[in-house]
């Protein structure tokens, strides 16, 4: 298979080429075989990785099993496994002897050499051979499990396969992250066989056995860190398969939306979420009766919820039941249908913007109003911003500027921030207001500040946090007053991010300023003591250099170079890295 360094460069980011270009020259690849345009390998890293290379329509494609292959990126290992195959292409004094390492990862049997083997090997032979693999590796057991479960009898087996589902989805003690992936592929390789049985008209096993494998999949799920969603995945997979299987098989409706009601109504994970609405088409009418009636009789156990009991609202019973009567409304096209299930629990301010919401969807604009205000009489204080936001724009609809700039002002009050300040400017330019509403936001901003800094401030709010000017820095940004950002932050403090940007800002006009917080940056990060933390002090220290040069002081930068390989001497990385720079 023909590969070239370009060719891997393009496929990947700048972090993960040069930390691969390391575990190339580090000899971490420690082994590679490749057997019709497929490459595999084994990466030395945190743990073993297991890397494949292949290509596909000429394009080259990778696999890796560490966390980031898994998410289908060309990570560090496929770059180190596709250089070792190529033989580097990197220009240094050690290529030499890398290309002698690479060599002994060829071992002297090719995968052509088994091949040629195997094929004058008798049928008996081979079968021994497999089965002795067999009964060492679990992941061909499922693999062939699952092929004689479909063909070794002439029918499907549903024994074997729940079998060979079961393995797939035994746990064993807890799944981490590192290992979920690989978890979670074996699983899927099941699914493919369960849909495999789609085709041959199997829909009644099929609909079997994607239910007994999404509770499986649900137990498994509770022992596991499935942080990157595949398991989640997996499952929308088994549920969009079990209705397909649903349409083949055209089970009895009554006893099809009995069950489907047990499950969304019981399930931990969402599963079979919006079944009234998935499965309209197989349960029909006299399912559909069915399935409300269960749910309209557990809806009649629900308790009502007025404002002040939250903590009522979470419980995950009643959020099921919430959603499938919602599911019902709306499947109904009823819009007072949905109001009266959303009405059950008030309990939050949110719950009334959800129902303003519905209104004004539905054009009905007044009594959208009308739940509004309702919110905010129900919760006058600590009420949910987007009511406000919400009430604020059908006032200014109205043409009742001066009602919906008094809802602004609150949230900009209750939580000054940029996005807050930039909506309030926009309500009061609606009004002609913004010069004298921006003064009084800036007041109220610094007067904030100035409480927080006091011995004793009034709560421990957001507010009473903020004791610098990174507010107001990032204010005078945003309107392109970089000067007064600079007086601000030179008064009252600010956060790194923005020295940072105030010194991108400047770079031109006032280099020396720059160059002042860059050296500032430099220290802290060089200090966090990794590769990537190095990198990023030499692209600081390179727009230093340059800035110095363009102001003549190259003297001075050589004294700056000095020092930085004095104090840092014992980071070796660093120091390598900050050669390239020369003097």
């Amino acid at each position: 298979m023909k590969i070239s360094k370009e060719q891997i460069r393009e496929l990947t980011d700048e972090g993960s080429w040069e930390r691969g270009v390391d575990y190339y020259k580090e000899g971490n690849v420690i082994s590679l075989l490749e057997d019709k345009g497929t490459i595999v390998a084994k990466v030395s890293g945190t743990r073993i990785y297991n890397v494949r290379l292949w290509k596909e329509d000429g394009q080259l494609e990778s696999f890796c099993s560490c966390p980031m292959g898994d998410e289908g990126v060309f990570c560090k290992h496929c770059v180190a496994v596709g250089l070792t195959y190529i033989g580097g292409g990197m220009k240094s004094a050690d290529e030499s002897s890398r290309r002698r390492r690479r060599k002994k990862l060829k071992p002297e049997i090719t995968p052509d050499d088994v091949r040629q083997y195997l094929l004058q090997q008798e049928a008996n032979t081979l079968v021994e051979l497999i089965m002795q693999q067999f009964m060492e590796d679990e992941a061909l057991q499922e693999r062939l499990m699952l092929k004689a479960a479909r063909y070794g009898r002439g029918w499907p087996d549903k024994g074997g396969f729940k079998q060979a589902i079961y393995k797939a989805t035994n746990t064993r003690g807890f799944v981490d992250y590192y290992s979920a992936g690989t978890f979670a592929r074996r699983i899927d390789n099941t699914v493919d066989s369960i849909e495999e049985l789609l085709a041959e008209g199997y829909g009644e096993e099929v609909v079997e056995l994607a239910e007994y494998a999404l509770k499986r999949v649900e137990k498994a799920l509770g022992e596991m860190d499935d942080s990157d969603g595949n398991m989640s995945i997996i499952m929308e997979r088994l549920e969009e398969i079990h209705h397909r299987g649903c349409v083949a098989a055209k089970p009895a409706p009554e006893v099809l939306a009995k069950r489907l009601f047990e499950w969304e109504l019981g399930g931990g994970w969402d599963t079979f979420h919006g079944a009234a609405e998935t499965y309209a088409d197989v349960l029909g009418q006299r399912g559909l009766a069915v399935y409300r009636k269960l749910a309209e009789s557990e809806w009649a156990k629900t308790a009502t919820l007025s404002p002040g009991q939250a903590e009522e609202s979470y419980r995950s019973d009643r959020y099921q039941i919430t959603s499938i009567m919602e599911s019902l409304a709306r499947a109904a096209g009823d819009i007072e249908e949905l109001v009266a299930v959303k009405s059950k629990d008030l309990s939050i301010a949110y719950r009334f913007l959800e129902i303003a919401q519905i209104y004004k969807e539905a054009g009905k604009g007044d009594k959208a109003i009308e739940w509004a205000e309702k919110g905010l009489k129900a919760f006058p204080e600590d009420t949910d911003k987007r009511l406000r936001e919400f009430l604020a724009e059908e006032y200014h609809r109205q043409k009742r500027h001066k009602e919906a700039i008094e809802l602004i002002w609150a949230n900009f009050v209750e939580q000054p921030c940029l996005e807050n300040y930039k909506i309030l400017k926009k309500y009061s330019d609606y009004r002609g207001e913004w010069p004298i509403r921006r003064q009084r936001g800036l007041e109220y901003i610094r007067n904030e500040i100035a409480e927080a800094k006091k011995p004793t401030p009034r709560d421990y709010s957001y507010r009473s946090a903020r004791k610098d000017s990174s507010l107001l820095v990032e204010i005078f940004i945003w309107e392109k007053d970089i000067e007064a950002a600079w007086r601000e932050a030179q008064k009252g403090g600010c956060g790194d991010y923005l020295w940072m940007r105030l010194a991108e800002l400047r770079e031109k006009s006032h280099p020396e300023d720059t160059i002042l917080i860059y050296r500032k940056q430099v220290d802290p990060i060089v200090r966090q003591t990794n590769n990537g933390a190095y990198r990023e002090a030499v692209g600081l220290i390179k727009k230093i250099r340059n800035l110095m040069k363009g102001m003549g002081e190259d003297k001075k930068f050589e004294e700056y170079m000095l020092s930085l390989r004095t104090t840092y001497k014992p980071k070796r990385n660093f120091i390598s890295m900050l050669s390239s720079l020369g003097k």
